[in-house]
């Protein structure tokens, strides 16, 4: 999106050392970093936070009519946030109690206005270009003023958006809805304020609306589920920006239904795509123009969009931990385990320094290099030392064998 949302801190290029940032409530949103400051708001109890980033010191606190799903993205001196929760209204619309959007000064905190919508704000806000575009259970696009909450546009999309923060790419934004059927991948072109194309998923039944897509090359990519809550098989698919036709579908497996977070988000990284899969519980990348599966990696449930820096490419789980991987091998570079469940938003990198939130109400702020530099997963490169040592141990019996033929034949020789 066209957000200044994560500018880079003021403290020139030195990484933080290892800081735990403490708020008042689960996190599942990703921290967002604006020039000294860490915003981040909490799951329940709708607090919002921003914190010093280099003393850990607590700056302001505010709070918010309803859960904190969305990121508390940054422009020019403001903070926009989303709330809303995820049940259901008898009308089909997601959001119950009170939803919308908040504009806050982001020195202190203070609510500058609130824009109410019928339904949810969990996705993330956009900004693009003087506006703030927000998609919502009420199955609508809205445009508004950031300087008043003025309402300047609004679309029907026509579909539920679930936790699919939309993505800007070239003054088009792009957005993945769920109910009714069929869900519908849309791009709506933000200087005409209408739809350029709608593409329909018949087959889909969760998890198109929990994305946030993936945007390069004039390729736009999104995850679901299709076939049932008893056997899903998680589907990846690469659309044309321009016409919303599909280039190429992947199945990255079937599995295990998970509640919530449903599908793995993708990103995409020196023109190949990285995503986790929690139906299938493992880490995939893959050619961007073919959908060739490039290599996977085993692990457990991960619903998060992954980040990637310097040739590495990291992912958060639910268990805790935190992975480094070789972006072109796969191989495991480090992991470090870190508190609770982390959030189904994802990290952010800053000057070598990952932030992610947990839903131990901490955010955590880890230097790369004490990921990279910590302590590895075994597993595979064991089964790989197992498998090398087999193959050493049956050819040194080989030649075992044949010394000995050697020694009899050459001792039967001599007898005679």
């Amino acid at each position: 999106m066209d957000s200044d949302k994560n500018a880079v801190y003021d403290n020139g290029s030195k990484p933080l050392d290892y800081h735990e940032f403490q708020t008042a409530d689960e996190v599942r949103a990703t921290p967002v970093v604006a020039g000294n400051k860490l915003f981040i708001g909490n799951h329940d109890s709708g607090d919002l936070f921003a914190f010093d980033v280099t003393t850990g010191e607590k700056l302001w606190q505010s709070k918010a009519p309803n859960w904190i799903h969305s990121e508390m993205i940054y422009h020019d001196g403001k903070v926009y946030v989303g709330f809303g929760n995820r049940f259901f209204q008898d009308d089909g619309i997601r959001g119950t109690e009170e939803s919308g959007v908040l504009g806050l000064d982001a020195e202190t905190g203070e609510i500058l206005w609130k824009y109410n919508t019928e339904g949810e704000v969990m996705p993330t806000p956009a900004y693009s270009d003087g506006a703030i575009y927000v998609a919502t259970g009420d199955r609508l696009l809205y445009k508004l003023d950031p300087e008043t909450g003025k309402l300047l546009n609004k679309a029907d999309i026509g579909s539920v958006i679930s936790m699919s923060a939309p993505s800007i790419d070239q003054r088009t934004l792009y957005v993945g809805g769920g109910r009714p059927k069929p869900y519908t991948f849309s791009a709506y072109d933000l200087q005409t304020d209408e739809f350029k194309w709608q593409t329909e998923f018949p087959d889909v039944f969760a998890g198109l609306d929990d994305v946030p897509p993936a945007v390069s090359n004039n390729i736009v990519v999104t995850t679901a589920l299709e076939g049932d809550s008893d056997n899903p098989e998680h589907f990846m698919y690469a659309l044309n920006t321009e016409t919303g036709e599909i280039i190429w579908e992947e199945s990255l497996g079937k599995g295990e239904f998970v509640e919530n977070n449903k599908s793995g988000a993708p990103i995409i990284y020196d023109n190949k795509i990285y995503v986790g899969s929690p139906i299938t519980k493992t880490f995939y990348a893959y050619d961007i123009k073919t959908g060739e599966q490039l290599w996977k990696f085993k692990n457990e449930v991960m619903k998060a969009p992954p980040v990637a820096q310097d040739g590495v490419v990291y992912f958060s789980n639910t268990k805790g931990f935190v992975y480094a991987l070789d972006a072109e091998s796969g191989e495991v570079v480090g992991k470090k385990e870190l508190g609770g469940k982390l959030a189904p938003a994802g990290p952010i990198i800053i000057n070598d320094t990952l932030f992610v939130g947990s839903q131990d109400s901490n955010v955590y702020a880890v230097p790369l290099a004490d990921i990279t530099k910590g302590e590895h997963d075994d597993e595979p490169k064991v089964a790989l030392k197992q498998e090398s040592n087999t193959i050493q141990y049956a050819i040194i019996a080989v030649l075992i064998v044949v010394l000995i033929g050697l020694l009899l034949i050459m001792f039967r020789g001599r007898r005679k």
